[in-house]
Parts: C-alpha cells; structure tokens; sequence
C-alpha cells in the first residue's frame, strides 16, 4: 500500500511541476495584465461582476484545468517543437539541412581546436595535416574558431556538450534543436545494444529499480516546466494581441503582456533543451540497468557478449513492431532453460 502512495504521489508531483505550476504562473499573467482590458465589455464585463466565484478560486480552478488538458496533450505540444507535426515537408527539410550543417559545424570546430593543439605539441600525425589546412581554409570555421581559441578549457568543453545534443545517426536528424535534442536518448538504446527504447518503453520501465525510473519522470518534469512556459506565454501573447482590438483597451499594458512574453519565449525554448541534458542521462541510465532485468521478464538469458546481446534485442524490437514471422524463431537461442524437475520430485509428482 506505501508503495502506491508513493508512486501515486510521485506522479502528481511531476504533473504539479511539469504543467499545473507553469500554467498557473500564465494564468495569472493573463488575468493581471490582459483581463483588465477584456472585463469592461460583453461576457467578461458579466463574469468578473458575479460574486458566485473569487477570484483567486477561479484562477486556481482555471490553471487545474488547463493544465491537466496540457498534460493530456503533452504528446502533440512536444510533437509540434520537435519539428514532427504541423511543419511543411519543405520547412522541415530545410530545418533539417540546418540542423545537420550545425552538427557538422561543431565537429569541425572541435577538431580543428584538437589539431591545433597537436600541432603544437609536435604530435600532428602526417595524414591530419591535410585536415588541419582544409580546416582553415573554410571561413566559416576559421571565424568560429579565432572565437574559439580565446575562451577558455571550460566554455571550450561546451562545445562538446552542445554537439552531445544531436543524434548520433545522422538520418535521426530532427528539425529544430530540442528535436534533436529528444532523439539523441531516444535512439541511445539502439544504437549502443539495438535495443529499441521506443517501441518496448513500457516493458523497459516496468523492470527497472524505482529509483531509475524516478530520476527519467523527475528529469522529464523539468523539461514539462518549460515547454507549458512556452506554450502559455504564445497563448498570453495572442490574448493580449486581441485585446487591443477591445473597446477601451490598457495599450501600455496590454503591448508589455506582448513584449515581455514574447522576449521570454526564446529564452524558455533554450532552458528547455538545456534541461534535457538530465533527461538524457536518466533515460541512459535506465538503459545501462534494466537490460538485464528487463531480459528475465521476458523469459530471455542475457549473452555474456555485446555482439549476441545486440543481435538478442534487435529480435525482441523486431518481434515486438512487426507482425510474427518464421525469423522471430531466432530467440529460442537466448530462451532461459526451464529448471529441470528432480528424480524425487518427478517420482512424487506420479
């Protein structure tokens, strides 16, 4: 029974940070600078004159339940920032184009920075001094690089962390940065042990140790926080936008409640992909340790070797996506061994 309220509770805190929180923060700046200049005329003006409801209880009632829709929606809002929905194939394409030409961008300047330093060290091996010229012949890169080459280790490491957040396989490419940003520990699981997360997520959960499985909702929960920011400051935007067209508006508030919301978008868009960095490693760490329980739920041996283990998880992904089929035979050979029953107690069992 503790163990239900506990999982019970941890989920409502991850929905009560992740959404109901951040929607409240938006509600009120609806109500404090865009609802003055809508009260003074037609069903707002009727509204805000009914004693039935506070204030504070209508707002809190408000920010419930817009915030638990959120949460019901979280999976096409993600879908929209990710570059996966709503974007035209031409827009996405070229969101992608971009993206990959910053992924390449940040391994030039990486290693144009690791050549130098060889080179300086006399340990540039012969065959990378051609690399090392090419480098810096491309403007681009030599432009970043006199940037590059005055900050210092610390923000030089940033580098690596920034090109940490796309994907490793190039055809994963996402559209826009947090879409990479998802994809790089979406496609974690595959492309280290072919293991794919997304297909037997659930299964992948439901064995691992609670504490794992706490820091990936928790970790989530940050990312929740910022993405409901976002989307409430775009709604908060509009809203302030179809305000000035009310008959007597507040213009300098309402062209504030548009401003300020409007800077701060791009500002919570970035604390967002920042925040997936934890994230990624709770969804890595949840990989590394349930593979092995996650295979004795599935009545499998886990192989001492990586390459059968790859070869085992590619069959499990494969049994669980696509319809059954003769090749899904292949996983008798990981099959856990039934115990074999005793003399005594096959005799007692007659």
């Amino acid at each position: 029974m503790g163990d239900i309220a506990r999982s019970a509770l941890g989920g409502a805190w991850t929905v009560l940070v992740g959404w109901l929180l951040p929607t409240a923060l938006n509600v009120s700046v609806f109500v404090v600078a865009v609802w003055p200049s809508l009260r003074r005329t037609g069903w707002p003006a009727k509204l805000w004159s009914s004693d039935v409801t506070p204030l504070s209880v209508g707002v809190l009632a408000v920010s419930v339940l817009l915030g638990l829709a959120l949460n019901a929606l979280q999976n096409p809002l993600y879908r929209v920032l990710e570059g996966y929905a709503l974007w035209p194939s031409a827009l996405a394409s070229y969101g992608c184009a971009r993206r990959r030409q910053a992924k390449q961008d940040l391994q030039d300047r990486i290693a144009l920075l690791r050549l130098e330093r060889q080179e300086r060290d006399g340990l540039l091996a012969p065959d990378d001094t051609a690399r090392l010229t090419a480098l810096r012949a491309n403007r681009r890169i030599a432009r970043a690089a006199r940037k590059d080459r005055r900050r210092t280790a610390v923000q030089r490491a940033l580098l690596r962390e920034r090109l940490a957040r796309f994907p490793v396989d190039e055809a994963q490419l996402a559209p826009t940065t947090l879409g990479n940003a998802i994809r790089r520990f979406e496609e974690y699981g595959y492309d280290r042990f072919r293991l794919d997360t997304q297909v037997i997520w659930n299964e992948l959960t439901g064995s691992a140790p609670e504490q794992v499985r706490r820091q990936v909702d928790l970790a989530r929960a940050n990312v929740d926080f910022f993405v409901a920011l976002l989307y409430g400051h775009c709604a908060v935007v509009l809203c302030a936008a179809v305000a000035l067209t009310a008959a007597h508006p507040d213009v300098p508030l309402l062209l504030t409640a548009i401003a300020v919301p409007g800077l701060l978008i791009p500002v919570w868009y970035r604390a967002a992909v920042s925040a997936t960095d934890e994230w990624s490693a709770a969804v890595r760490a949840l990989v590394n340790t349930t593979r092995k329980p996650l295979a004795e739920s599935l009545g499998l041996l886990l192989p001492d070797d990586l390459a059968s283990e790859r070869k085992m998880w590619a069959l499990v992904s494969k049994v669980s996506r696509l319809p059954h089929h003769e090749r899904a035979a292949g996983l008798d050979t990981f099959r856990a061994k039934p115990p074999e029953s005793s003399p005594e107690r096959a005799e007692g069992a007659l």
